[in-house]
């Protein structure tokens, strides 16, 4: 019997390991804003000429930083049950709060490629085209999870907030296609 309930223990103990939390995935989110506003402010400070690599290299640096964000979110969120209503409402005005951040920051660095493109060593507008391709990989996997866990009344919502986020990454991925 003892050996029975120390192997239904340890079943327990790994399942719950394997299921995210509600509150995981509202720290995530929460880590996402933080990086986001973090990236929004690199690519503001980024002059329209005359920048410097290594203000560029700190953009990559909070792409990076975002892109994790979001792949940790999206393991997160696809572990975690449904929602019920009011945590998919909870985490829906989350990310609705940092939705124009992102757009901002996205519209930010296509007005930059120029920018990028005069720094006197090469290669920073290929170096975004690839953080973006990266964004654009874990954003959709994080929206994935999220639309699918959100409760069928809040789906519309949702995916109306990550078609207007894949709209902005598809714009500049396509502003930055020939780097």
């Amino acid at each position: 019997m003892a050996r029975f309930v120390s192997s239904f223990a340890i079943l327990f103990a790994l399942v719950a390991a394997c299921i995210a939390t509600v509150a995981q995935v509202e720290a995530d989110i929460s880590s996402i804003a933080s990086q986001v506003t973090a990236l929004d402010s690199a690519i503001n400070a980024f002059p329209t000429a005359g920048g410097s690599l290594l203000s560029a290299l700190a953009i990559h640096e909070q792409a990076t930083a975002l892109a994790s964000a979001l792949a940790t979110a999206a393991t997160d969120v696809t572990a975690t049950p449904p929602l019920d209503e009011a945590d998919g409402e909870t985490i829906l005005s989350a990310v609705e709060g940092f939705e124009p951040t992102i757009i901002n920051a996205l519209a930010g660095i296509v007005a930059k490629k120029p920018a990028f493109d005069a720094l006197p060593l090469g290669g920073v507008s290929a170096l975004v085209k690839e953080d973006l391709a990266t964004l654009q990989t874990d954003t959709k996997a994080f929206e994935n999870g999220l639309v699918a866990d959100s409760p069928a009344d809040l789906v519309p919502a949702a995916a109306s907030l990550t078609s207007a986020v894949d709209a902005a990454l598809a714009t500049a991925a396509a502003a930055y296609a020939d780097a």
